[in-house]
């Protein structure tokens, strides 16, 4: 059986990416170490890949950004020409070009032959909607530069990025409890994407903390169990501030979340759509947290069209603060998410594994948190 860098690796004790560096003399490896992982070499008769030291040795400066066209509704976000202009704020400076890969066109099957392989690119950056576990792993054998926007569970190592959606979502969820709404549902984005299951199960993180705090309605301020169960999701001074309204909030009646999510394609026509699926409920909701800007202008619409009043009525909230949040009628409550500092950040972890740089592994992690910006479209028994 054929020796690998995974077999060495484990003989020696070290990482899969520590024999891929000793394989390519890289001054961020010890000669120390090096001497040991060259010895198992020798022990076990390894012989290496000359592909895979082939492609590390070789430089484009070229960096590739791989996206999908066929979601057309990418394009129409001002977040997706942010995470563009956050990478190239770091690689442009490094003499680095940035170029956009359709995979829609190049083909899952093709992608490495064309990508990588055929040396288009030093190293990729793509969501995981579009790195699957398998395309990881192909990678991390060749030992090819990746970033992925978003973490793949059960792929190690893997270098990833990603806006806070889970913690974002349960943000929007408890200021809507604050202040006083009672039954918020969730509408908008498709199941089985990474963003979308991210983002619901933020929602339904605030609604257990919310289910498994006693007589919250009733009695003023956070008792102690209350505190930990929303530890997880928000910042102390967001505690803080939802302890100081939960008082004024209890006026409104006991808590009868029953946590309905729709599902459906992020755009406005669904949210219209689905707004009226949600008025046609036997317990209609009294705010909607959307998926996107797109998906709240619909429902906007179309409340305003059924008669229903916001906030008063119904409270509205979304993701993503641009393009249209500030500007609709009434104003939308959002999360503000730095996708700029997204792109940054993935532009320098990329770049640092091209320049063979090692990393600690809380390095390969980042997180970009978002930012809560309240607005009247959820100004319910605001202060």
């Amino acid at each position: 059986m054929k020796v690998t860098i995974n077999d060495i690796a484990k003989a020696a004790n070290v990482a899969k990416s520590t024999v891929s560096k000793v394989l390519n003399d890289a001054p961020s490896i010890s000669e120390a170490t090096k001497a040991k992982v060259r010895a198992v070499m020798r022990e076990m008769n390894y012989e290496p890949s000359s592909l895979a030291t082939r492609l590390a040795k070789q430089k484009g400066y070229n960096v590739g950004l791989v996206i999908d066209l066929s979601r057309k509704s990418d394009f129409l976000n001002a977040s997706f020409y942010d995470i563009i202009g956050g990478v190239e704020s770091v690689i442009g400076p490094l003499d680095y070009e940035l170029t956009i890969g359709n995979i829609e066109h190049v083909g899952r099957e093709r992608f490495v032959s064309r990508f990588v392989l055929g040396r288009k690119v030093d190293g990729l950056i793509m969501d995981n909607s579009i790195l699957t576990p398998e395309l990881a792993r192909e990678l991390n054998e060749l030992s090819f530069p990746y970033i992925s926007i978003g973490e793949i569970p059960g792929v190690a190592p893997l270098c990833w990025v990603d806006i806070n959606n889970r913690r974002g979502a349960a943000m929007l969820a408890s200021h809507l409890f604050a202040r006083g709404y009672r039954n918020p549902a969730f509408i908008g984005g498709e199941r089985g994407d990474p963003m979308f299951e991210a983002r619901v199960a933020g929602f339904r993180d605030a609604l257990a903390a919310v289910e498994s705090a006693k007589d919250w309605a009733n009695e003023p301020g956070f008792k102690p169990q209350e505190r930990a169960a929303v530890a997880g999701a928000l910042r102390e001074e967001e505690i803080e501030a939802a302890a100081r309204q939960k008082e004024k909030a209890a006026e409104a009646g006991p808590f009868m979340a029953s946590g309905t999510v729709l599902p459906g394609y992020a755009n406005e026509a669904n949210g219209r759509r689905l707004v009226r699926e949600l008025l046609a409920l036997p317990s209609v909701p009294d705010a909607i947290i959307c998926m996107s800007n797109l998906v709240a202008f619909g429902a906007l619409e179309e409340l305003r069209e059924q008669g229903v009043s916001i906030p008063d009525e119904m409270g509205v909230a979304t993701f993503d603060n641009r393009p249209l949040a500030p500007f609709t009628t009434p104003p939308l409550t959002c999360l503000d998410m730095d996708t700029f500092a997204l792109g940054a950040a993935a532009g320098e972890m990329l770049m640092a594994q091209i320049n063979g740089l090692e990393t600690a592994p809380s390095g390969r992690r980042r997180w970009v948190e978002p930012e809560l910006v309240v607005r009247r479209s959820t100004e319910k028994n605001a202060t």
